[in-house]
């Protein structure tokens, strides 16, 4: 086979096939015209593990190369609780690259900007030949930068000619309470099954999606509906024109719709209320407004206030088209005003950044001025980003410009930004070492002093968490912090990145926490280990069921109240038999009742005599599980043989009432 055909199937370039080949173990030079026909077999059905081997061979070699720039003595660096990738490698002084390579050995996939925890950092810095510490106080960017960064996009939009403004499509945000219908909703609208490819049926992430409707272009972003994602919907509101509150007509209002309502209030901008599920047999509209009155101030339009409140069902499509006139009229109205310039060069937000390990950095940016092509250099913060080598909508079709409210997927990008990074067309300058300003500092999880010693007596859950990225660990943590009361609690007794490791499982063993992992693994080895040591470990793909698993480890630890259920009284009117633990008796049932399997008071007078049980029950020969009021009955008492004739027996149950977490 020809190497330049070969090269065409494997996708790759017919050099580096040349260069690649040999240091894999086969015999080709760097002149080779021809392959070998079964050689060509074996190259293209190895071709997935032989990439591998020759991706990591070179970044041994790039790892090897970069070592020479380490510290040749143990460098001393401090570091805050929390660090981007960036500054960690300002601080060491060394190439980002080899600092993002040292993570991913150790089951960390971030980038530039994403946060590692002192631990992570910690971790890495043994073998980049670092002493990291930890500060006292968190190293942040000056506050000049911050606020020059938040006014970046009114600065680009005000400094536009009005004659060179025109129309953009609305931007809507979709919100409200887990399981509401929020993507069920989008998945109606557009008509493309998200729910079937979402872990869990939760959206995970933030996304956007277009859609046309008379004619007219609308943007729509899905937000998370789980609370722990509030910081990645509160992202979303901000670059949103109109919300549309998703609201369940046979559930009503619940407590993320309220956060979700806030986040809407503080956004400064009009909304529409989507009441979903009207096909269900318990929906009830008018409730469900009547708790939007009452709840969020919420008047319905047609109750005389100014809110549109569409009755929708994702499911059937009932009243979705209805609702798209609504937005349409909404952003005609009360969204007057949206313009931007397309021919601009292109300024917009990121809804969605991660490092795939095969395209490397991707994000979704959210054009907001400008039209974005192939080819334009991205800059954040005057930084460059790389340029944009390949542009695909929602749908993952290939596109060669994305204009204002606009939803893109870039591809080509050297760095990976942010959620929430305004990114815009620029040349930029090379990375700086930015300036370090002290603030106060984050605040322990683990109370000290009185405190501690109060909350000694409360049984907890003692948790490990280990996830993929910075802001699921603290995400998962807000949410599991959220569920402490006054009866149990949970501990978190450490949280990092990446994957679990024999310090976790040993700080586990010592502290009896239960290591919980969300989008992480653990080797073989490990696992050993942990049969070994007898430590939990759980691993999630969706953060539900991770608080569902806490939840329910809390309930056990809960202590159940017993309460005491007087049933009624019972004369002892005969003692047929006697043994050494119980008593055959017959008696009249003076009031209430008396039931089987009943416990027993047994009173002689006004004395307490002892405690017993009923075992068996009859009446008229026949076993029974209560007799009433004024019957005689036979029965079997257990206790201490102490019963005689015109004794009072006592009957009562305990219940076990179980306080739900």
């Amino acid at each position: 086979m020809n190497i330049t055909e070969l090269a065409r199937i494997l996708r790759i370039n017919p050099q580096e096939l040349r260069d690649m080949l040999p240091e894999l173990g086969f015999a080709i030079g760097q002149k080779a015209i021809k392959v070998d026909n079964n050689t060509a077999k074996k190259i293209i059905k190895d071709w997935p593990f032989l990439r591998r081997q020759w991706q990591q061979k070179k970044m041994d070699a790039e790892i090897k190369k970069q070592d020479e720039v380490l510290p040749k003595e143990k460098k001393t660096i401090t570091v805050p609780k929390v660090i981007t990738v960036r500054t960690y490698a300002e601080l060491a002084g060394i190439p980002i690259n080899r600092v993002l390579a040292e993570l991913m050995k150790n089951g960390v996939f971030t980038s530039i900007n994403e946060k590692i925890d002192f631990d992570t950092a910690a971790i890495i810095g043994e073998n980049l030949n670092l002493d990291v510490r930890e500060a006292d106080e968190v190293m942040v960017g000056t506050a000049k930068e911050e606020e020059k960064e938040v006014k970046k996009l009114e600065t680009i939009l005000a400094g536009e000619k009005k004659e060179s403004l025109q129309d953009r499509p609305p931007v809507i945000v979709v919100m409200g309470h887990v399981d509401h219908g929020k993507t069920k909703l989008l998945d109606s609208i557009r008509s493309t099954d998200v729910v079937a490819g979402e872990a869990g049926g939760i959206t995970q992430h933030i996304g956007a999606y277009q859609i046309i409707r008379n004619e007219r272009p609308i943007t729509f972003i899905d937000t998370p509906g789980h609370e722990a994602f509030t910081a990645m919907r509160s992202r979303g509101a901000k670059v949103a024109d109109i919300a549309i509150l998703v609201v369940a007509a046979d559930d009503g209002v619940m407590p993320q719709t309220v956060e979700a309502f806030r986040i809407i209030e503080a956004a400064k901008i009009p909304f529409i209320v989507a009441m979903n599920k009207i096909d269900k047999p318990a929906a009830d509209i008018n409730k469900t407004k009547q708790e939007l009155s009452t709840k969020l101030n919420i008047t319905p339009e047609d109750w005389g206030g100014k809110t549109i409140c569409a009755p929708i069902s994702a499911k059937e499509g009932t009243g979705i088209e209805e609702l798209l006139d609504m937005v349409l009229l909404v952003a005609d109205t009360e969204a007057a005003g949206l313009k931007a310039n397309p021919a601009a060069p292109a300024a917009g937000t990121v809804v969605e950044s991660n490092v795939d390990k095969a395209a490397g950095p991707v994000a979704t940016i959210l054009v907001q001025n400008g039209t974005l092509r192939i080819g334009d250099q991205l800059c954040f913060n005057d930084i460059v980003y790389g340029k944009v080598k390949s542009l695909k909508n929602y749908k993952g079709e290939d596109i060669k410009e994305a204009g204002p409210s606009c939803p893109a997927k870039i591809l080509g990008l050297k760095i990976s930004p942010a959620v929430g990074d305004i990114l815009n067309v620029g040349e930029g300058e090379k990375i700086k070492i930015r300036k370090i300003k002290s603030a106060k500092p984050i605040a322990d999880i683990t109370p000290s002093g009185a405190e501690e010693k109060s909350e000694d007596k409360i049984p907890a859950v003692n948790v490990i968490i280990k996830t993929d990225f910075l802001g699921s660990a603290e995400a998962v943590e807000e949410s599991l912090l959220k569920l402490n009361n006054e009866k149990v609690k949970v501990k978190v007794i450490n949280k990092g990145l990446g994957y679990i490791t024999e310090g976790d499982v040993k700080r586990a063993e010592d502290s009896g926490a239960k290591i919980l992992g969300f989008n992480v693994r653990m080797s073989p080895a490990i696992e050993t280990l942990v049969r070994e040591r007898q430590v939990v470990i759980r691993i999630f793909s969706v953060i539900y069921d991770l608080i569902k698993f806490v939840k329910e480890e809390m309930q056990l630890l809960v202590k159940p109240e017993i309460n005491r259920v007087d049933l009624g009284r019972l004369k002892v009117l005969a003692v047929f038999r006697t043994e050494n633990d119980s008593q055959i008796i017959g008696g009249k049932v003076l009031d209430g009742m008396i039931k089987n399997n009943s416990l027993v008071d047994l009173k002689r007078g006004d004395d307490f005599i002892v405690s017993g049980k009923i075992t068996r029950l009859q009446s008229g020969k026949q076993d029974v599980d209560q007799a009433n009021k004024d019957e005689e009955a036979g029965l079997k008492y257990e206790g201490k043989p102490l019963v005689e004739v015109g004794d009072i027996l006592e009957i009562y149950q305990e219940e076990r009432v179980v306080d739900k977490v």
